[in-house]
């Protein structure tokens, strides 16, 4: 299929694109690398009156060390963060996460801040930066606002983003000594959504876990903290034990939905099996 008719409108700044935003209301959608929006046009599940490609905009690309810790740029190319040696050293987490996220050739136009933006509940993205515990800013005409990454993602493809504003870049706070990050996922074949994800950012001292930042994808609306779980191996060394103990807490943090792809119980055992495998590699790391 092809596209509804839109009108086209590429912005060379934010001033401009406020302005295209506030003139089509709802019936405006921002592309960014496309991934998402090119499809559903293509499909007309989407048919916005214009498309406001932000593109031009300048220095969202950007990857960068700031006083605040690593900052990336929303239009920064999914590929350009993998392949950072600045992300590699300052954000392991998210360098681990990114050859799950779509596909090689998606991942040359799909953009960081897109991926986010979508808030798909199978993504690995908005997983990494609430473990993280990043920061989004966002740009709105009244000027900039920050939101904790926890607090941005709503639902099921809803963020904290209101009518007019743009996410820009995101601030990955630095990372104190101690504190290990191990992502992986389980899915059908490599590159398809995952059916169960796992974002663990964690402090380890002396064999144990000091302190744990669990988050799953693919198991709820939005990326979903395991804070039973968390308390359970909190300042204790994970033996055999433990991780059981850790896997029974996990069937109270979780209430995974069913669908086309893999019933509920499915999904509780693949989560179970993923914080096994995970913990276990986090500490010997």
């Amino acid at each position: 299929m092809k596209p509804a008719p839109f009108v086209y409108h590429r912005p060379a700044t934010l001033e401009e694109a406020f302005d295209l935003l506030e003139r089509y209301g709802p019936e405006g959608r921002i592309l960014a690398g496309g991934q998402s929006l090119l499809p559903a046009l293509n499909m007309r599940l989407a048919t916005p009156a214009a498309v406001i490609d932000i593109n031009r905009l300048p220095g969202l690309g950007a990857i960068r060390l700031a006083p605040e810790g690593l900052v990336i740029g929303a239009l920064a190319r999914q590929d350009a963060v993998e392949r950072s040696p600045v992300m590699a050293q300052s954000a392991p987490l998210i360098a681990q996460a990114m050859p799950h996220v779509g596909h090689l050739a998606t991942r040359t136009r799909g953009t960081f801040g897109g991926s986010l933006a979508q808030a798909d509940p199978a993504a690995e993205l908005p997983a990494c930066v609430v473990a993280l515990q990043a920061t989004m800013r966002v740009a709105r005409r009244a000027g900039t606002q920050e939101i904790p990454a926890a607090q941005f993602f709503r639902g099921i493809y809803t963020t904290a983003l209101a009518p007019g504003e743009i996410l820009i870049e995101v601030a990955v706070p630095p990372i104190a000594p101690g504190w290990r990050s191990v992502f992986d996922e389980l899915a059908r074949r490599h590159g398809d959504y995952a059916l169960v994800g796992l974002a663990a950012h964690c402090r380890v001292s002396d064999g144990a876990v000091a302190d744990a930042r669990l988050v799953f994808t693919g198991v709820g609306l939005a990326p979903v903290r395991a804070s039973r779980t968390e308390a359970v191996v909190s300042g204790r060394r994970l033996d055999p034990g433990v991780l059981a103990e850790a896997g029974r807490a996990l069937e109270g943090d979780l209430d995974p939905p069913a669908d086309v792809h893999a019933s509920t119980a499915l999904r509780r055992h693949l989560a179970r099996a993923l914080l096994t495998r995970v913990l276990t590699r986090l500490v010997g790391n």
